[in-house]
Protein backbone atom coordinates (compact mmCIF):
# COMPACT_ATOMS: atom_id res chain seq x y z
CA UNK A 1 0.00 0.00 0.00
CA UNK A 2 1.55 3.51 -0.99
CA UNK A 3 2.18 5.79 1.79
CA UNK A 4 0.01 8.88 1.91
CA UNK A 5 2.33 11.22 1.88
CA UNK A 6 -0.33 14.16 2.88
CA UNK A 7 -0.99 12.24 5.92
CA UNK A 8 3.12 11.37 6.58
CA UNK A 9 4.01 15.13 6.45
CA UNK A 10 0.66 16.25 8.15
CA UNK A 11 1.03 13.84 11.28
CA UNK A 12 4.49 15.11 12.07
CA UNK A 13 3.32 18.83 12.35
CA UNK A 14 0.46 17.54 14.44
CA UNK A 15 2.88 15.65 16.47
CA UNK A 16 5.26 18.52 16.22
CA UNK A 17 8.49 17.38 14.29
CA UNK A 18 7.75 20.53 12.58
CA UNK A 19 7.27 23.80 14.14
CA UNK A 20 5.83 27.05 12.71
CA UNK A 21 8.16 28.45 10.87
CA UNK A 22 10.29 25.68 9.75
CA UNK A 23 10.77 25.14 6.35
CA UNK A 24 9.75 22.10 3.86
CA UNK A 25 11.71 20.80 1.63
CA UNK A 26 10.68 18.50 -1.31
CA UNK A 27 13.56 16.33 -1.51
CA UNK A 28 14.03 16.13 1.93
CA UNK A 29 10.54 15.06 3.01
CA UNK A 30 10.36 12.72 -0.23
CA UNK A 31 13.91 11.39 1.30
CA UNK A 32 12.66 11.21 5.01
CA UNK A 33 9.55 9.25 4.15
CA UNK A 34 10.64 7.22 1.11
CA UNK A 35 8.03 8.60 -0.93
CA UNK A 36 8.86 10.27 -4.51
CA UNK A 37 8.53 13.88 -4.96
CA UNK A 38 5.24 13.94 -6.77
CA UNK A 39 3.22 13.06 -4.16
CA UNK A 40 5.59 15.21 -1.70
CA UNK A 41 4.47 17.70 -4.07
CA UNK A 42 0.82 17.69 -4.19
CA UNK A 43 0.73 17.14 -0.24
CA UNK A 44 2.07 20.28 0.20
CA UNK A 45 -0.05 22.27 -2.06
CA UNK A 46 -2.88 20.74 -0.63
CA UNK A 47 -1.26 21.75 2.87
CA UNK A 48 -1.04 25.52 1.84
CA UNK A 49 -4.40 25.46 0.44
CA UNK A 50 -5.68 24.45 3.72
CA UNK A 51 -3.19 27.25 5.50
CA UNK A 52 -1.87 25.04 7.56
CA UNK A 53 1.50 26.07 4.88
CA UNK A 54 2.99 29.29 4.40
CA UNK A 55 4.71 31.18 1.43
CA UNK A 56 7.82 32.68 2.54
CA UNK A 57 9.91 33.79 -0.58
CA UNK A 58 9.87 30.54 -3.07
CA UNK A 59 9.81 28.23 0.18
CA UNK A 60 7.01 26.64 2.07
CA UNK A 61 7.29 27.37 5.65
CA UNK A 62 4.53 25.66 8.33
CA UNK A 63 2.65 28.73 8.88
CA UNK A 64 1.54 30.46 12.19
CA UNK A 65 -1.01 31.95 13.89
CA UNK A 66 -0.74 35.60 14.89
CA UNK A 67 -2.70 36.89 17.73
CA UNK A 68 -6.02 37.45 16.21
CA UNK A 69 -5.96 34.16 14.47
CA UNK A 70 -5.38 32.27 17.87
CA UNK A 71 -8.29 34.14 19.19
CA UNK A 72 -10.59 33.20 17.02
CA UNK A 73 -9.40 29.47 17.01
CA UNK A 74 -10.09 29.42 21.41
CA UNK A 75 -13.75 30.86 20.32
CA UNK A 76 -14.58 28.26 17.98
CA UNK A 77 -12.62 25.45 20.01
CA UNK A 78 -14.12 26.40 23.33
CA UNK A 79 -17.96 26.39 21.69
CA UNK A 80 -17.48 22.71 20.20
CA UNK A 81 -15.17 21.00 22.77
CA UNK A 82 -18.00 22.27 25.03
CA UNK A 83 -20.52 20.88 23.00
CA UNK A 84 -18.88 17.67 22.91
CA UNK A 85 -18.42 16.87 26.42
CA UNK A 86 -22.33 17.65 26.19
CA UNK A 87 -22.81 15.42 24.36
CA UNK A 88 -20.35 12.71 25.83
CA UNK A 89 -22.22 13.04 29.10
CA UNK A 90 -25.83 11.62 26.75
CA UNK A 91 -23.99 9.54 25.09
CA UNK A 92 -20.75 7.46 26.47
CA UNK A 93 -20.69 4.06 27.13
CA UNK A 94 -19.67 2.66 30.85
CA UNK A 95 -16.52 1.60 28.88
CA UNK A 96 -15.69 5.88 27.32
CA UNK A 97 -15.97 6.81 30.68
CA UNK A 98 -13.54 4.32 32.29
CA UNK A 99 -11.18 4.93 29.44
CA UNK A 100 -11.38 8.67 30.45
CA UNK A 101 -11.02 8.23 33.96
CA UNK A 102 -7.86 6.24 33.71
CA UNK A 103 -5.98 8.66 30.91
CA UNK A 104 -6.45 11.16 34.00
CA UNK A 105 -4.79 8.35 36.24
CA UNK A 106 -2.03 7.85 33.82
CA UNK A 107 -1.37 11.48 33.49
CA UNK A 108 -0.15 12.09 36.73
CA UNK A 109 2.83 10.57 36.47
CA UNK A 110 3.62 13.14 32.98
CA UNK A 111 2.84 16.18 35.46
CA UNK A 112 6.45 17.42 34.72
CA UNK A 113 6.99 16.49 31.30
CA UNK A 114 4.98 19.66 29.34
CA UNK A 115 6.08 17.85 26.34
CA UNK A 116 4.25 14.03 26.69
CA UNK A 117 1.41 15.69 28.81
CA UNK A 118 0.49 17.87 25.58
CA UNK A 119 0.48 14.59 23.64
CA UNK A 120 -1.89 12.96 26.19
CA UNK A 121 -4.04 16.07 26.65
CA UNK A 122 -4.74 15.62 23.00
CA UNK A 123 -5.62 11.91 23.19
CA UNK A 124 -7.77 12.93 26.36
CA UNK A 125 -9.79 15.53 24.05
CA UNK A 126 -9.88 13.66 20.75
CA UNK A 127 -11.43 10.47 23.50
CA UNK A 128 -14.40 13.21 24.29
CA UNK A 129 -14.71 13.76 20.81
CA UNK A 130 -15.42 10.64 20.22
CA UNK A 131 -17.69 9.75 23.12
CA UNK A 132 -19.62 12.43 21.58
CA UNK A 133 -20.67 9.99 19.14
CA UNK A 134 -21.31 12.62 16.45
CA UNK A 135 -19.66 12.35 13.84
CA UNK A 136 -19.84 15.20 11.49
CA UNK A 137 -18.76 17.23 15.29
CA UNK A 138 -15.42 14.92 15.01
CA UNK A 139 -14.69 15.87 11.78
CA UNK A 140 -14.47 19.77 13.06
CA UNK A 141 -12.57 19.43 16.04
CA UNK A 142 -9.93 17.53 14.02
CA UNK A 143 -9.78 20.57 11.68
CA UNK A 144 -9.27 22.87 14.87
CA UNK A 145 -6.81 20.37 16.66
CA UNK A 146 -5.04 20.25 13.35
CA UNK A 147 -4.86 24.79 13.41
CA UNK A 148 -4.11 24.09 17.45
CA UNK A 149 -0.30 22.66 16.01
CA UNK A 150 0.24 26.25 14.36
CA UNK A 151 1.14 27.66 17.96
CA UNK A 152 4.80 27.34 18.81
CA UNK A 153 4.11 26.45 22.22
CA UNK A 154 1.88 24.27 24.82
CA UNK A 155 0.10 26.17 27.43
CA UNK A 156 1.03 23.17 29.55
CA UNK A 157 4.55 24.19 29.98
CA UNK A 158 3.38 27.58 31.83
CA UNK A 159 4.83 26.78 35.74
CA UNK A 160 1.62 25.17 37.22
CA UNK A 161 -0.45 24.56 34.51
CA UNK A 162 0.33 21.17 34.32
CA UNK A 163 -1.77 20.15 37.56
CA UNK A 164 -4.41 22.58 37.48
CA UNK A 165 -5.12 21.18 33.82
CA UNK A 166 -5.28 17.35 35.12
CA UNK A 167 -7.88 18.82 37.79
CA UNK A 168 -9.81 20.22 35.14
CA UNK A 169 -9.67 17.15 32.89
CA UNK A 170 -10.86 15.32 36.70
CA UNK A 171 -13.91 17.65 36.86
CA UNK A 172 -15.21 17.27 32.83
CA UNK A 173 -15.07 13.14 33.45
CA UNK A 174 -17.18 13.11 36.45
CA UNK A 175 -19.72 15.60 35.01
CA UNK A 176 -19.49 13.44 32.01
CA UNK A 177 -20.04 10.06 34.32
CA UNK A 178 -22.99 12.05 35.99
CA UNK A 179 -24.95 12.17 33.17
CA UNK A 180 -24.67 16.19 34.05
CA UNK A 181 -24.78 17.53 29.96
CA UNK A 182 -24.92 21.15 31.18
CA UNK A 183 -22.13 20.86 34.06
CA UNK A 184 -19.91 18.92 31.40
CA UNK A 185 -20.29 21.58 28.51
CA UNK A 186 -19.50 24.05 31.16
CA UNK A 187 -16.67 22.70 32.85
CA UNK A 188 -14.64 22.03 29.56
CA UNK A 189 -15.38 25.49 28.01
CA UNK A 190 -13.83 27.09 31.38
CA UNK A 191 -10.93 24.55 31.11
CA UNK A 192 -9.97 25.78 27.26
CA UNK A 193 -10.59 29.45 28.67
CA UNK A 194 -8.53 28.72 31.16
CA UNK A 195 -5.84 27.33 28.50
CA UNK A 196 -6.07 30.22 26.38
CA UNK A 197 -5.45 32.64 29.31
CA UNK A 198 -2.20 31.03 30.41
CA UNK A 199 -1.30 31.05 26.30
CA UNK A 200 -1.91 35.24 25.89
CA UNK A 201 0.44 34.96 29.07
CA UNK A 202 2.87 33.23 27.42
CA UNK A 203 2.68 35.39 24.14
CA UNK A 204 3.03 38.36 26.38
CA UNK A 205 6.43 37.00 27.98
CA UNK A 206 7.65 35.73 24.71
Amino acid sequence: MPRDAYQLILKAIDDGEYRPGDRLVESDLADRFGVSRTPIREALQRLETQSLLARDGRSLIVASLDHNQMSELYVVRSELEGLAARLAAKHATEEEVRVLREMVEDDRALVDDPEALSRSNRRFHKQIHLASHNRFLVRQLDLVHRSMALIATTSLAAAGRGPEALSEHAAIVEAIARRDADAAYGTLRDHISKAFITRLKQENHG
